[in-house]
């Protein structure tokens, strides 16, 4: 199967989510996301791999294999896992300039940022800077 691109992904993001009626439908939906992330080991789940500015506790690791990014990932949250699984969806398995260069307009589309609390917002604007972060520092030592 040909690899899916970021816009791909995030397209068929933005249509599964538009199949609901209400945010209350996508949220328990995220939640259901949530629950099928591919979970973070325990041995990752450190100070290092936290993400900042979350307000409940968010740990990503990324690993690079045959030149492509794949990110695990968890929280203590099940909404703030919920958003987490849904960007470790867009971007696993992509090239680290393909992720240092996607868009991110999904997030509105689906209207997530607005219907989360400041707090939670911000917290998803830090999860996105965070994988890009770790998109620039693999591709950086791929050049090298």
């Amino acid at each position: 199967m040909e690899q899916q691109s970021i816009q791909e992904i995030q397209d068929e993001i933005v249509d599964e989510f538009s199949l609901f009626d209400d945010w209350m439908q996508r949220y328990e939906y995220m939640i259901e996301l949530g629950k099928s992330l591919p979970v973070i080991e325990a041995r990752y789940k450190t100070e290092e791999n936290l993400i900042k500015g979350c307000q409940s506790k968010v740990w990503v690791h990324a690993e690079l294999r045959d030149g492509r990014l794949y990110f695990t990932a968890d929280s203590e949250a099940i909404i703030t896992k919920g958003i987490i699984a849904i960007l470790v969806r867009a971007f696993s398995g992509q090239k680290p300039a393909d992720i240092i260069g996607a868009k991110t307009d999904f997030i509105d589309e689906i209207g997530l940022k607005e219907h989360l609390s400041p707090t939670r917002a911000n917290g998803l604007v830090s999860m996105i800077k965070q994988l890009k972060l770790y998109a620039v520092a693999y591709e950086t030592q791929m050049e090298s």
